[in-house]
């Protein structure tokens, strides 16, 4: 995942992330995959209204989405039980990020790990954005 998306947006967007969380998922579409979990690695980033000037912002949360929350809604879906495709925990990610207003669009990356000997990863990327904003 880029440190900055190309976003094609008018507003200026800052883009804040959370980076290569490595978490046991309940995860799969096979017969193995049932009743065991699998090494999954999920990056989110997610764009939310910056200002155009130089100016220094005041140095307060309430101006940004707080990371926290992002890493507590992903592991929340994670341990709610078996998906059988990671673009579905995707999906699920992206709207639950989007649920917060500010934010006007995420992308979200999920891999599973450990799959094939000759590859460190295989998953989806996902972008969606905010119809209202």
């Amino acid at each position: 995942m880029s440190l900055l998306p190309p976003w094609n947006e008018s507003q200026p967007l800052r883009c804040l992330f959370v980076r290569n969380m490595v978490l046991d998922a309940h995860i799969g579409v096979f017969a193995h995959e049932q009743g065991v979990t699998q090494r999954i690695r999920v990056n989110v980033a997610f764009g939310v209204p910056d200002s155009a000037t130089l100016d220094v912002g005041p140095d307060d949360l309430g101006r940004t989405v707080s990371y926290e929350r992002v890493v507590l809604l992903v592991r929340e879906l994670v341990a709610q039980g078996h998906v059988a495709l990671v673009e579905t925990l995707a999906e699920r990610i992206a709207a639950g990020v989007l649920a917060d207003r500010r934010v006007r669009i995420t992308r979200v990356r999920v891999e599973k790990l450990d799959i094939f000997d000759d590859a460190e990863s295989v998953g989806v990327e996902i972008e969606r954005r905010n119809p209202d904003a």
